[in-house]
């Protein structure tokens, strides 16, 4: 079985980010694998170790130094990786019809892992133009996943805490949400491991598929600017408390 895990190269959530120009950021920053999908890779190589035969192949788009986090994916337990190179900024509409020619180009696919959204963008495209690209069913925020001869069983988390629970057919694509599992980091074995796994590079500009006709364009990038004004609430525990309903009864307005 093939399983294909889509990974993307995003600053980490620590880093001090520093806009420049109109739209672009300062990339003299760490950059790591996007969280959500260190859960889609945790999920394949589970399932890998269910399913005889299977390979693990991890895909992204982005610069060279995207190879860091296919090396992060590949030390986490993927086989090999395949770097779709670009040196500019592309939309999701170009990003899913690219990753969906190379993974036609690599071979036959059975199930595609995705994280449910990335960090950065918070798009949350990605595994619906897939779907759309490859005609497959598509369950995102999944948080229990099973796997029984065709076909997969799955929960997703709706809004409140509710729960959806899905059978699709093999070939699919799941967007992995954070209750899934829980991610087995690499140790120092993994990593040198990792070097020696093999990434194909491919330049986007080589990949022949169809150009849409529409496209995304970011604009312009703003700094998000801190609005509130914090208060320092003295007195007693009993003052306190009627200070806070106060608040929320008059400038909140969340109370009658």
């Amino acid at each position: 079985m093939k399983i294909y895990v889509c990974v993307k190269h995003v600053p980490d959530t620590a880093a001090d980010i520093t806009i420049t120009g109109q739209t672009q950021i300062d990339e003299e920053i760490t950059f790591i694998v996007n969280p959500y999908d260190e859960h889609a890779i945790e999920e394949a190589v589970r399932m890998k170790g269910r399913v005889d035969d299977s390979e693990i192949i991890a895909v992204t788009l982005g610069k060279k130094t995207a190879e860091d986090t296919l090396r992060s994916a590949l030390a986490m337990g993927a086989d090999r990786g395949i770097l779709i190179l670009s040196d500019t900024t592309v939309d999701t509409l170009i990003i899913a019809r690219a990753i969906k020619t190379a993974i036609e180009q690599d071979g036959k696919v059975d199930i595609i892992f995705t994280g449910k959204e990335a960090i950065d963008s918070e798009g949350s495209q990605l595994m619906y133009r897939l779907g759309v690209l490859f005609n497959m069913p598509v369950a995102s925020n999944v948080v229990s996943f099973s796997v029984e001869q065709e076909k997969v069983l799955v929960e997703c988390e709706m809004a409140a805490g509710e729960r959806q629970v899905i059978e699709m057919q093999i070939p699919c694509i799941i967007g992995a949400g954070k209750g899934l599992n829980v991610p087995k980091y690499p140790k120092l074995p993994d990593i040198i491991k990792a070097n020696r796994k093999k990434i194909k590079t491919i330049e986007l500009a080589d990949l022949n598929f169809e150009r849409p006709a529409s496209r995304i364009e970011t604009i312009r990038l703003n700094p998000a600017v801190e609005k509130r004004n914090p208060k320092e609430l003295t007195g007693t525990p009993g003052e306190v408390a009627d200070k806070i309903i106060r608040i929320l009864r008059e400038e909140a307005n969340l109370l009658p």
